[in-house]
């Protein structure tokens, strides 16, 4: 059986979920004024369907709810998470033009 463990102490800029010790993957996110925008999430292949993406996207959207911040779903597979729960319905903002602007800045 395998442990999964959810963190960001390795990059400040994304949530990393590991599957005994080993990264599986990871969510990108940067912050902008009163949002997160989370606009990448990715799970290794040798990883893929253990469920791993919703409980890494599950931890990142309740850690920005404590951050105190909005979510900005710009990830695919975030939008649709949110979409399928009224959990953060309260909390999630459309991206608008600002929005990429601050992920190309971020990247950059």
């Amino acid at each position: 059986m395998s442990t999964e463990t959810v963190t960001r102490e390795q990059n400040p800029n994304r949530f990393e979920i590991t599957s005994d010790g080993e990264v599986a993957g990871f969510v990108e996110f940067v912050d902008s004024g009163e949002q997160r925008i989370l606009f990448h999430t990715e799970i290794g292949e040798e990883f893929g369907g253990r469920g791993l993406a919703g409980i890494l996207v599950q931890h990142a959207l309740e850690q920005t709810r404590a951050d105190g911040l909005r979510i900005v779903p710009v990830c695919p597979y975030v939008a649709k998470f949110v979409t399928k729960t009224d959990e953060f319905a309260d909390l999630v903002d459309r991206p608008r033009p600002e929005t990429f602007e601050a992920i190309k800045q971020a990247q950059s």
